[in-house]
């Protein structure tokens, strides 16, 4: 079952896709992939493991070639100045890859060099992010000694720090403590408010529930609904976005896997 909306609304539309295929090995992880991104709206990837969440965020920033399909910003497609393009986006991906070595300052500064940003705004921003996001008095630690939470938040703030037009996030709640969930959630809200465009994918639905304006379900690498939350809820007739994740990505009751994992477990 495909639910595609046709929402006419006043949002400008700045990125979209037409037709994005990627694989391996000569086999389809993604087909035929159409969406947009609008200005000032939350977007939000959704699917099972291994319908190609992450494949789909790896070709929007660039980490993965597409074996066909485009990538439009304002219409125009992005190969034609792709450095241009990156300078527009921040990148958070679900897994921490960092130098180690480095501190968390040191990996700022190398971050904000490579952005181009001056000097003495670049220690300004980042000593403040790094306060804001609780890592300050750990600044001067090496990346190795950070837990998966603290690496994310550096992640994000080196996201941040060149003020991207859009930020493209993989899994940005995996890892972090209640306390800087919220405050992420509100910061994607207020972001979205000053004209940016968010793009994330996630596994937590009660999260993207409550702050994504549209939101993408993938089954085996295709789209089968693309709408808001609202909408998805009105055209399948149910109460909440877990039920409709369920019926559109053919997902198995979770009730009857939990009796059937406890059956097991008595036999």
């Amino acid at each position: 079952m495909n639910v595609h909306g046709n929402i006419v609304n006043a949002r400008e539309i700045v990125l979209s896709t037409e037709g994005l295929a990627a694989g391996y090995g000569g086999e389809d992880i993604i087909s035929n992939l159409s969406v947009t991104v609008e200005k000032g709206g939350i977007f939000t990837i959704i699917g099972p493991n291994g319908s190609g969440k992450s494949t789909t965020v790896k070709i929007l920033t660039g980490l993965l070639e597409p074996t066909r399909g485009e990538i439009l910003w304002d219409g125009i497609d992005v190969r034609q100045d792709f450095v241009a393009y990156k300078r527009r986006i921040g990148y958070v991906p679900e897994e921490a890859h960092l130098y180690p070595h480095l501190s968390g300052r040191e990996y700022l500064q190398l971050a904000g060099r490579l952005r181009g940003i001056e000097h003495q705004r670049l220690s300004a921003k980042t000593d403040e992010l790094l306060r804001l996001f609780g890592l300050f008095e750990d600044r001067y630690s090496p990346l190795s000694s950070y837990s998966k939470g603290m690496r994310q938040k550096v992640l994000l703030s080196a996201a941040l720090l060149h003020d991207p037009e859009m930020l493209i996030l993989d899994e940005p709640f995996s890892g972090l403590d209640v306390s800087t969930a919220m405050i992420l959630r509100s910061l994607l809200k207020a972001l979205t408010a000053s004209g940016k465009m968010i793009l994330f994918s996630s596994h937590v639905l009660e999260v993207v529930e409550k702050v994504c304006s549209q939101v993408l379900i993938l089954r085996k690498g295709r789209v089968v609904a693309h709408d808001s939350v609202d909408r998805l809820r009105e055209l399948l007739s149910l109460a909440s976005l877990e039920d409709v994740f369920q019926q559109l990505s053919e997902q198995e009751n979770p009730d009857q896997a939990a009796a059937a994992i406890l059956g097991v477990m008595k036999a």
